[in-house]
């Protein structure tokens, strides 16, 4: 595990690579409580002034697993496709690599607007395969537009293979990902969808009630304005959020978590170790 560099303005001369990273340890800014952070890869940035917060393997390239599904979304929105429209899952829909489990049999029919939801909230594969899969020009033309739609956020470390995240070709940077987070979060269904914690959805004569995969929503310490979760087995365990801590609107990259509560656990350290230097910055001043 490492100790976290958690300040602004450093440079990155001291990132240590990903391989090494149970043995070394990275010098805390002084006066400041160290901060153990076990995901592989972290980034925690100001949203409102740029400034990173807390860095640890920022820009290790790492399989993103579904937090793919953010720029998934922003592609199907950008396209100003008709989310009342009706899609069917298809054979082609099911995950055959993994063999990921699914509430959404072939034949079921829902609307694109439903199959957003479930992508979003719940990570529903078959959702976000169909999403791809009916773009105009179909699934190729789909993921191209999603590359497209990273080099001109300027994503110089992220590459998509599949709307899903099934593929471990997936791949970004934390430090990315800040930036992909912060463009999702200026969409309203995106942000709506990823922060609700349930819902149920009429598929046929069926009526299935759809978690959100993010258990922080559920506590209400939390203020979360945008989340996702992933998961594969070369990604680890993966967290993006949008949220407000000590007051800031900040930009959450959990990446390589081992463990199903690792990245849980981190962001609630981060949580406090920043409520935490807050209150000294308060109280220097305040003397």
């Amino acid at each position: 595990m490492l100790a976290i560099q958690a300040f602004a303005g450093f440079s990155d001369a001291s990132v240590t690579p990903v391989a090494h990273r149970h043995s070394s340890k990275i010098k805390v800014s002084r006066n400041s409580p160290n901060l153990i952070l076990r995901s592989a890869s972290v980034f925690v940035q100001d949203q409102r002034t740029g400034k990173c917060l807390i860095q640890k393997q920022s820009d290790a390239i790492l399989p993103i697993a579904s937090i793919t599904k953010l720029m998934t979304a922003m592609v199907v929105l950008d396209a100003n496709m008709n989310l009342e429209e009706s899609l069917t899952i298809v054979s082609e829909d099911v995950d055959t690599l993994r063999h990921s489990r699914s509430h959404l049999p072939v034949h079921t029919t829902l609307t694109r607007r439903n199959a957003l939801l479930l992508a979003l909230m719940a990570s529903e594969n078959r959702a976000a395969h169909a999403l791809g899969r009916t773009y105009p020009g179909g699934l190729g033309t789909f993921v191209a537009a999603m590359n497209a739609k990273a080099r001109s956020l300027g994503l110089a470390e992220t590459h998509f293979d599949d709307p899903t995240g099934i593929s471990s070709g997936n791949i970004s940077s934390a430090r990315d990902l800040a930036r992909m987070v912060d463009a999702a979060y200026r969409y309203r269904l995106i942000r709506e969808y990823t922060t609700s914690e349930k819902t149920t959805v009429q598929l046929g004569h069926r009526t299935l009630q759809f978690h959100n995969t993010n258990r922080l929503l559920r506590n209400p310490r939390w203020q979360i304005g945008l989340s996702k979760t992933g998961f594969i087995d070369e990604a680890g365990r993966c967290l993006v959020m949008q949220s407000q801590v000590a007051n800031r609107p900040v930009l959450i990259v959990l990446l390589d978590a081992q463990g199903k509560l690792t990245r849980y656990g981190d962001a609630n350290r981060i949580k406090h170790w920043m409520e935490g230097s807050q209150a000294v910055r308060q109280k220097h001043h305040s003397g």
